[in-house]
């Protein structure tokens, strides 16, 4: 009976204990936290290339009508695209046409957020007429 009683009072002297609790509550909460931070970092940087695409399409569509000399040929107008847009695209990301509206740049490019413990993929797209 006694070293019941013993152990009972350990019990009780560590369920009082306050040492090592917040330790306990960083670990329960640091994992849900760390994927909030990275999923906000990771929302910023596709808003990021979504404006780069949005950037480099008008760019190009302009260059089409206003300097046929530099965008002359339609590899000509998605190499310019690529270079302008400033994130590292491939040429083949962006496509030129000539349509009704005018010059025509689409931009179609798939993209794979890098959260902790979510698999989640996006494909940004992006398009702008420049008239002739």
């Amino acid at each position: 009976m006694q070293t019941n009683s013993k152990l009972m009072q350990l019990v009780r002297a560590l369920a009082r204990s306050r040492s090592g609790h917040a330790a306990v509550e960083l670990a329960f909460i640091a994992p849900a936290m760390l994927m909030f931070i990275l999923g906000i970092a990771e929302v910023g940087r596709v808003l990021w290339l979504q404006n780069a695409l949005d950037y480099a399409v008008v760019g190009a569509a302009r260059c089409m009508s206003n300097s046929p000399s530099t965008c002359s040929s339609t590899s000509q107008a998605q190499t310019y695209a690529a270079n302008l847009s400033g994130a590292g695209f491939a040429s083949s990301v962006f496509t030129a046409t000539v349509a009704s509206c005018g010059n025509k740049v689409t931009a179609t490019y798939p993209v794979t957020l890098d959260i902790p413990y979510v698999n989640l993929s996006a494909t940004l797209t992006s398009q702008a007429c420049y008239p002739t």
